[in-house]
Formats: structure tokens, C-alpha cells, sequence
């Protein structure tokens, strides 16, 4: 059979649809026919901002898919033909001391679609089958497959970034950054029952975020730290938050995202740093000391989590429609050039 897709061909080019290489499956690999990719902003990155993908150009990015089990390789139940899944952007060897010890996430043998071979910007993508995540009935009676495509990174990396945090029902969840990833966490905190303040620097995003589960919001524009600080202690207040063990989620990937996120940590705090950027910071590191405070990575989600996030979406305490609007792979060129200029207020998902 043949794979189309649109390649990455060099940093700031247009991407150019062609063939992609494929013969045959090896052992433990499955074709996954695309139904949808979504637009993340590390393709954003490695397409405009530096950062380079493992796997030599040219290559077919993508790593947000869902679609359907057409082929299986040798050692794989040929029962997953015609299944309908996710693709777990970061899929780890499951054999390694790493995953055997519960790392998987950190996986060094891992496979990152659209990274280390190409992703879902196709009509199909060829993976590891292990860890694909089959999708229900009961979420499809409410979704189509293409919708879910976000649920491999947009939704499953904060999921997993609040339980890391050990949030909990009455603490303080501030979001900083309300735009893809952030609008997923501030849904997820409001479902555990934390209370949640939203920061940005738009106010269509922070009206979003009162909608679905924000308890205040902050817009930090043109705001001084120290009147950031304030703002936030009266917020706090105000909605019945306690003073300490606040969590703070980094999720928009930028400098003075990061920057203001770390300024935050108080006593007992948990920063978890889930957004991107590749500018560097200058923080004072004695204020984890000072404060007993704690700052946390999180590099995509163990794949183990995606039928909890499922269950979440079917039983409705993760929207996922309000947030993302398709547009055919083909446009491929204007949607980057849009995500790049910040024009989207969505989170683009590409149907082949």
C-alpha cells in the first residue's frame, strides 16, 4: 500500500506532501489508518523555533493521533484489526529497567511519533502497537475519532501532571496560561474539586476558563510581579483558597509564563513545569529551600493513564468539543502559519 503525508523538509519551509517509505510491518508494529492529527506546539517548534527532531528531515511530523488498526506485524493479536485508538504520543519499549520500574515515560528506546520516525501529518503511521489504547463505544456515541486526536498530549500530559502533583479536593490549582494544554488542566483541576485561578493575557482564553471550571481569573498584562502576587493572595482569598501548598501548573510555554510560575512558589508549593519553550531562565534556586517547595517535569503522559482519561471525557468531566475545530491535512501550510501567528483559537486537528 501507499502512505501520503506532508514532510518537514527544512527549519521555516513549507511542508511538501509525497510518498512515505513502507514496505512491510516489523514484529510488534501496527498500521494505524489516520482519522485525525492534532497541532501541537512542539510541531510548531521544530518547525519555526530550533528545536530539532531526532529522526533526520525529511519527516512527516505529528504526534497527536487517533484512527484505526488496518495491519499488525508479527507478535501482535491480529484481534486489534479494526480497532479504533490512540496512538500515545511517547510510547516506551516496556521491557527496560526504566519501564519495568514504572518509568515507561522516560523510556530511553521510546518511539515519538512525527520525532524519532514519522508521525500523523499522513494518511497513515506505522507504531509500535503495545501501548495504542483502544477507544470505546461509550466515548464514541458522544465523539467522532478525529476529535480525539487531542487526547494523546493536550489532554493526557496535564491529566497526568495533576496527579503527579497530588492535587487535591480544596487546594489552590493556579494555571498559568489558559490556551491548549492550560484550558485541559483547568478543567482537570475543577474535576478533582480544587480550587482553580487562571492566569493570561487574553481575556477571550480566561472567559473560556470561567466557563468550564475556574473558580477566578487573573489577566497579568502589563502587571508587575509584585502586583501579580497581590492580585493573586486577593483572589485567593476570595474564593476560599488556603495560603499554602498551592500547585502551579506552567502550561504556557513561554519565558514569562516560566518565569512567573517559579515567583510563585510559596510554602509547601508544587510547581509542575508542563509547557515548552527553549529560552533560557534566571531563577534563585534556595527558594525550593527556603520554601520546602517542589518543581516537577513532565514529558508527555505514561500511556497507561489514556483509558482513565477516556473514562473522564465519557463521563463528561473533560470537554474536549469546545476546544478544537478540523481542517483538512491538505491545508496544512496555512494552518502552521496560523498556529505560528497565534491566530488560532483552537486547537487545530488535521483530517487526511
Amino acid at each position: 500500500m501507499t502512505i501520503r503525508g506532508w514532510m518537514m523538509t527544512a527549519p521555516g519551509e513549507p511542508f511538501e506532501e509525497g510518498e512515505v517509505p513502507f514496505e512491510s510491518l516489523a514484529p510488534g508494529e501496527a498500521l494505524v489508518e489516520t482519522a485525525g492529527c492534532g497541532v501541537c506546539h512542539t510541531d510548531i517548534s521544530f518547525l519555526h523555533f530550533g528545536v530539532k527532531t531526532r529522526a533526520e528531515l525529511p519527516l512527516v511530523l505529528g504526534h497527536e493521533i487517533s484512527g484505526t488498526v488496518v495491519e499488525v506485524g508479527d507478535g501482535v493479536d491480529t484481534a486489534l484489526v479494526g480497532t479504533p485508538v490512540l496512538v500515545p504520543a511517547v510510547l516506551p519499549c516496556g521491557e527496560c529497567d526504566l519501564c519495568t520500574s514504572g518509568n515507561l515515560r522516560i523510556c530511553r528506546a521510546q518511539i515519538m511519533p512525527g520525532n524519532d520516525r514519522h508521525g500523523g501529518f499522513a494518511s497513515h503511521a506505522v507504531v509500535p502497537a503495545r501501548y495504542l489504547c483502544p477507544v470505546s463505544e461509550a466515548v464514541l456515541a458522544e465523539h467522532e475519532l478525529w476529535e480525539l486526536a487531542v487526547v494523546a498530549d493536550a489532554i493526557s500530559t496535564p491529566f497526568q501532571s495533576v496527579l503527579l502533583s497530588g492535587l487535591i479536593e480544596g487546594e489552590l490549582a493556579i494555571i498559568v496560561g489558559t490556551g491548549g494544554i492550560g484550558i485541559h488542566c483547568v478543567q482537570i483541576a475543577a474535576a478533582v474539586g480544587a480550587k482553580v485561578l487562571a492566569l493570561d493575557i487574553d481575556d477571550g482564553k480566561l472567559e473560556t476558563a470561567s466557563q468550564h471550571g475556574a473558580d477566578a481569573v487573573i489577566n497579568v498584562t502589563d502587571l508587575e510581579t509584585k502586583e501579580i502576587k497581590g492580585a493573586i493572595k486577593d483572589a485567593a482569598a476570595a474564593i476560599g483558597a488556603p495560603r499554602t501548598l498551592w500547585k502551579i501548573f506552567e502550561t504556557s510555554g513561554t519565558k514569562p509564563g516560566q518565569e512567573l510560575a517559579y515567583t510563585l512558589l510559596g510554602f509547601g508549593a508544587h510547581l509542575a513545569v508542563v509547557g515548552f519553550t527553549m529560552e533560557k531562565l534566571e531563577v534563585r534556586l534556595s527558594n525550593l529551600m527556603a520554601f520546602d517547595a517542589t518543581v516537577q517535569g513532565n514529558w508527555g503522559s505514561d500511556p497507561t493513564l489514556y483509558p482513565e482519561v477516556l473514562d473522564w471525557i465519557a463521563s463528561g468531566r473533560i470537554a474536549v468539543k469546545p476546544f478544537i475545530e478540523q481542517h483538512p491535512l491538505a491545508e496544512i501550510n496555512d494552518v502552521f502559519d496560523m498556529a505560528h501567528a497565534g491566530k488560532l483559537a483552537k486547537r487545530a486537528i488535521l483530517i487526511p
